[in-house]
């Protein structure tokens, strides 16, 4: 142990006489470790995000849009609309296949909404039943969803997004109020915790959710809806309920084989696998980056340990004479580039840690600290000092005393 620490004081003076070069040989081993660390917790913290997003859509979630849908990464658009989709087309979903256990049918559109002399210009305003707060894992902030009486009575009732809240109300209490969309007046009984945006982009907390039957009549004056959520059973039939979904709504719009859907089923595991393919290419950058990084600095301490035997050889014919063995010169020199990288190991960590918590509070993305990710850090940072000083530890030991004092 002394001998170590012996080794280890050897190391640090001779490696102060060469400040810029162990600096720059430090920095590499710095970037590997800061990008390992950085990936590796935003990598976590993203699968968490999309974990949260993915409950907060609702569990084992099929959703049937009316029209064509183009998906845009974890985004869609509607290209084109229909008239084909019908109430009673999710009622036949659920009688019809055995892997769905629920359907709300649902209709959406940005309407005027006014309270007061505050008017908002467009509020997307949805009509469903009331197990959509279930499906969707609706949370209220305060007062109450509306009930299966208020679908049967054409009630006129409303739950709204907190956005919504906070620009018509302030600092009012909404419960029990009345408010205008679209030339009819809802009474607000509900109020709903924050969510985000949905796969389409839509902003969900500027929202309003009203009875279908009283927006089908009330608000549009139609009888075709835009949206079927259903629910699969579970995670492993999600594939088979929405082959059955996909076969009985063709059957009930008459569509001939060879024929193109006037519907699309979006599958939410595909949307949540689309992000993940994007975090796994990120991963593999980044760690492509760490292992560039981590080259270039392996390639900068074997050239100062190079420098340093070159500038020793006095050093190691001297203790070469005195009885050192070549296994000592080895484990100096090993030591020497090892203090190189394992300082740059934990300098790298450090600054990325420090740098995610940052990211973790300024973009309100969830917490995620990987403590494996610094010890893979640190463990490739002292791989890299023991392979760069392999080979001028190696030299070292074949320099000879007698070739020393020759040379003096």
């Amino acid at each position: 142990m002394n001998r170590t620490f012996l080794n280890i004081e050897i190391a640090w003076h001779s490696l102060s006489n060469f400040k810029l070069r162990t600096f720059l040989a430090i920095c590499g081993v710095i970037l590997g470790t800061f990008s390992l660390v950085i990936v590796a917790n935003l990598t976590a913290s993203l699968e968490k995000k999309t974990k949260i997003e993915t409950d907060r859509l609702g569990k084992n979630l099929l959703i049937v849009r009316s029209g064509v849908v183009l998906k845009f990464g974890e985004r869609t658009r509607t290209l084109s609309e229909a008239t084909t989709l019908k109430e009673q087309d999710a009622q036949a979903i659920l009688d019809g296949s055995v892997f769905v256990d629920d359907v709300a049918p649902a209709t959406l559109k940005q309407l005027p909404v006014r309270y007061g002399l505050v008017t908002l210009k467009s509020v997307f305003v949805m009509g469903s039943a009331p197990n959509i707060f279930d499906l969707r894992n609706y949370k209220l902030k305060k007062g109450a969803f509306f009930t299966r009486n208020d679908l049967l009575g054409f009630a006129n009732v409303a739950v709204i997004g907190y956005k919504v809240e906070n620009k018509l109300f302030k600092d009012q209490d909404p419960i029990g109020k009345y408010i205008l969309v679209a030339g009819v007046y809802f009474q607000v009984i509900g109020v709903l915790e924050e969510l985000g945006s949905d796969i389409s982009g839509a902003d969900q907390d500027n929202q309003i959710i009203i009875p279908i039957s009283t927006y089908l009549r009330k608000i549009v004056n139609k009888d075709y809806i835009n949206i079927i959520y259903a629910r699969a059973t579970s995670d492993e039939v999600m594939d088979n309920a929405r082959i059955d979904m996909e076969h009985i709504l063709r059957m009930r719009h008459k569509i001939p084989s060879g024929e193109k859907d006037d519907f699309t089923v979006i599958d939410m595991k595909d949307v949540m696998s689309i992000r993940a393919q994007a975090m796994n290419i990120i991963t593999i950058l980044g760690r492509i980056s760490a292992s560039i990084s981590f080259f270039i600095g392996g390639l900068g301490i074997l050239s100062i340990m190079i420098l340093i035997i070159s500038e020793r050889k006095m050093e190691i014919g001297l203790r070469r004479a005195v009885g050192s063995r070549k296994k000592d010169i080895i484990f100096q020199f090993l030591t020497e580039s090892s203090l190189i990288s394992l300082t740059g190991g934990l300098i790298g960590i450090f600054a990325g840690f420090i740098f995610c918590v940052l990211i973790f509070y300024f973009t309100g993305l969830p917490y995620s600290i990987s403590y494996l990710s610094f010890l893979l850090s640190m463990l490739s940072s002292f791989t890299v000092g023991v392979i760069a000083g392999l080979y001028p530890a190696r030299k070292a030991t074949q320099i000879q005393p007698i070739d020393v004092m020759r040379s003096q």
